[in-house]
């Protein structure tokens, strides 16, 4: 008897792994993006229908209508204050990433440099930042300057810790081949120790943008609180004493859009860095 070989689909029809794989993946990208849009479009829904069913007054619980309308309309005031708060939480994440990779990169070349200032770097990370910011504007007499030591101190210490982390998190095996091949300290630092620290460094930046923008804010409350008028938390705090709740809402609208805009672009310069070689950041199939 013939055995019966069944004949291979035809070219055109036969499925292609790789497109199967692209349309998951762009399938999976807009779930992330609808979904989450989803739910914030259907909380805001509800809210709108509570506060009017309710008729709950603007000046307790406004709605999103309201918050909206007050953003458009009040945009004039709001503005200087976003760009003032966008400009020093800028200023304070690039002055942590600059001292938090130096001292990183000490920490891990000397461990008595390691031993002796490590634990003033936990005492500043543990230390309240509303506890210390008063002093801070005492001591110093520009609010700028002072503001920016303030947020300075919050988001440093996480991109230090993640630094260290990575640095010393270098394959042994792979230093000892470094070390055979008799690379040079720069060779190491370049091609073992940079690969190994940057997915650390970038999520460390993702932790320290968000508490960059924290500390801003409270350095912020308590120069407000001083009678000096500064970003977004000095209109909160006017709106509070005003009792002009939507304007209350509006500004503190702006603000998680901003930690939210912070968070999305470090996200994607991690993909955009990472993306192609590290597994926290490559697309795993399903």
């Amino acid at each position: 008897m013939k055995t019966m070989i069944a004949s291979p689909l035809p070219a055109g029809q036969a499925p292609n792994p790789a497109e199967q794989i692209a349309r998951a993946g762009r399938r999976e990208a807009w779930l992330r993006v609808i979904l989450p849009l989803a739910l914030v479009a259907l909380l805001l829904v509800a809210w709108e229908a509570i506060v009017r069913i309710n008729q709950i007054p603007h000046y307790i619980l406004p709605a999103p209508t309201l918050v909206l309308r007050t953003l458009f309309e009040q945009w004039h005031s709001l503005a200087p204050s976003l760009w003032f708060t966008v400009k020093l939480t800028l200023m304070a994440l690039a002055a942590a990433v600059v001292g938090g990779v130096l001292l990183a990169m000490a920490f891990a070349l000397s461990k008595w440099v390691e031993i002796g200032l490590f634990p003033l770097a936990v005492v500043m990370q543990v230390t309240p930042i509303v506890a210390i910011a008063p002093l801070i504007l005492i001591y110093v007499d520009n609010t700028m300057a002072a503001l920016l030591i303030c947020a300075w101190i919050v988001a440093f210490f996480p991109i230090l810790s993640n630094t260290v982390i990575g640095l010393k998190s270098a394959d042994t095996n792979l230093r000892d081949l470094f070390g055979l091949y008799r690379a040079s300290p720069w060779q190491l630092f370049r091609f073992l120790l940079v690969p190994s620290a940057l997915p650390y460094f970038l999520g460390g930046l993702k932790i320290a943008g968000g508490l960059a923008l924290i500390g801003a804010v409270v350095a912020e409350f308590t120069a407000g609180s001083a009678g000096r008028n500064t970003g977004l938390a000095s209109r909160i705090l006017e709106s509070m004493f005003r009792t002009e709740i939507p304007m209350m809402f509006a500004a503190l609208l702006l603000v998680s859009l901003l930690g939210i805009v912070i968070f999305v672009a470090f996200a994607a310069l991690a993909k955009l860095m990472i993306g192609h070689w590290h597994e926290s950041e490559m697309r795993r199939e399903s």
